[in-house]
């Protein structure tokens, strides 16, 4: 029996029921036949809109092939201040929840005043269309573009009635309190919403400075996690497949992002000047990381010995014929740490994370890290020091000293 988690999203301006699973070609064709579902680019799974018949209709669908775990849909219900039944136990709670009256359209409820929930009304439908073209004139990534549609779409939501275009900087500083305080955002989640709303109001309004008095929160310190030499051993030891193998073993030796070693194409390899190729990477920036020997061999192991062979990408999708799905190799990722026995709570980027500090480690001076990575500033790449044990491995404990030189009881 296979497991499919559901959640809930807004996407598209809606609710949405979505089905993550791990890939299963049967599953997936299932899918594919039910009525209305579609697929997501954005978060790489299956959707239907929040309702009690779409939950209904894929349970049917997939009745004795696979299970249904409604634990996080449950949880985004129950915010909606759905009350649990009593007297039953939490399985079955979380299966009521989901079949009552709770995946009925969410009502308009009040949040601070005067700005009501609601869908987009007609006075503010013209926004997101204009804010959409300016993005694409200016050439934005597709990743972007869907990140700021997604946070003025919420943004909107909230307005009902109200013009979003007369409103004054005060009104967003009181949004952004409010978002904030009642719906607990993230720094780095309010910092991309500013981000999103200053490019509608000062690049499509074409309001100088709009947000010159509108203050960013400050987002907290965080080192980057990555898995020691063990650690990777253990990691790339539990994989079998030996294109998975190939995927992980070029995120690491290369420092790549997920998104870079899956738009690797045969030609980005360069065996005669011994480099990788890594064409508009984040911020549209090309740029070429030293290609190992050892990597070398290993790719040339792969494409001799898998079938089908690679034709365009370096890794590409046995379905699709196209570049491997990011999310897939993810899934890679998260198996072959769940099989290695890894219990920090990391992601393929950790592998990344990885590259640059073990480079630290044996001295590579941190400018060169700096282009290998394509970091814009090089105050990004010094967050590796923090991580690197270089220095740290020859500062004594003062407890050391005090134990070898006095009396001390355990």
């Amino acid at each position: 029996m296979h497991h499919i988690t559901c959640s809930a999203l807004l996407h598209r301006g809606a609710e949405r029921l979505f089905f993550e699973f791990e890939y299963n070609s049967t599953i997936n064709g299932l899918f594919r036949k039910i009525l209305g579902c579609k697929w997501s680019q954005t978060h790489r799974q299956w959707y239907l809109p929040l309702s009690n018949e779409s939950y209904i209709l894929v349970k049917n669908s997939l009745a004795g092939i696979a299970s249904l775990d409604t634990t996080e849909l449950s949880g985004y219900l129950k915010k909606r201040q759905v009350a649990k039944p009593a007297g039953i136990n939490t399985a079955v709670a979380q299966e009521q929840v989901v079949q009552e009256k709770v995946l009925e359209p969410v009502k308009k409820q009040v949040v601070i005043t005067p700005l009501p929930a609601g869908k987009i009304t007609a006075v503010n439908k013209h926004i997101l269309p204009a804010l959409k073209q300016q993005l694409v004139l200016k050439a934005y990534s597709p990743s972007t573009i869907r990140t700021y549609l997604n946070e003025v779409g919420q943004f909107l939501q909230q307005l009902n009635g109200h013009a979003a275009d007369e409103l004054s900087s005060q009104r967003i500083r009181d949004y952004l309190q409010y978002c904030f305080e009642k719906l607990h955002l993230s720094e780095n989640t309010l910092h991309s919403r500013i981000n999103a709303l200053k490019f509608y109001y000062e690049q499509v309004l074409k309001k100088e400075k709009f947000f010159w008095e509108v203050p960013r929160p400050k987002k907290p310190f965080q080192l980057p996690k990555l898995l020691n030499e063990t650690e990777l051993t253990r990691l790339f030891n539990a994989l079998q497949n030996k294109k998975h193998k190939a995927m992980l073993f070029t995120a690491y030796s290369a420092g790549l992002r997920v998104s870079e070693v899956v738009a690797l194409r045969l030609e980005s390899i360069d065996s005669t000047r011994m480099q990788i190729c890594v064409e508009r990477a984040k911020g549209k920036k090309d740029r070429y990381v030293n290609l190992s020997p050892v990597l070398l061999d290993i790719l040339r192991t792969y494409i001799k010995e898998y079938k089908p062979s690679p034709k365009i990408f370096l890794f590409e999708s046995d379905t699709t014929k196209g570049a491997y799905p990011t999310r897939t190799v993810q899934q890679v990722f998260s198996q072959a740490k769940h099989k290695a026995g890894i219990l920090k709570t990391v992601g393929v980027h950790s592998l990344r994370h990885s590259f640059a500090t073990h480079l630290l480690d044996k001295g590579t001076d941190i400018r060169y890290i700096k282009d290998l990575l394509g970091h814009f500033n090089i105050r990004t790449t010094e967050r590796y020091l923090h991580v690197s044990k270089k220095q740290l491995v020859n500062i004594v404990s003062p407890f050391d000293d005090l134990w070898k030189t006095n009396s001390i009881e355990w």
